[in-house]
């Protein structure tokens, strides 16, 4: 995952509850590759983008019909 994705990676785990820190690899270059690491420090970064994809996904359960 490169630094262009990290914002709306960021807002859909922040937004579905989906842990982790988004890091970079090279903490010298926040332009390069970023990854996700959990509590440990452990790469979950594949683990992650799969349930951010499947969450975004998701269709609400259910909705309101206000007449006007």
């Amino acid at each position: 995952m490169d630094a262009s994705e990290v914002s709306s990676l960021h807002d859909v785990m922040r937004r579905y509850g989906i842990p982790g820190t988004l890091t970079p690899v090279d903490p010298r270059n926040r332009a390069g590759a970023w990854r996700v690491v959990d509590d440990a420090g452990q790469d979950i970064t594949e683990a992650t983008l799969a349930a951010a994809a499947k969450a975004s996904r998701r269709q609400p359960q259910r909705s309101f019909v206000i007449a006007g």
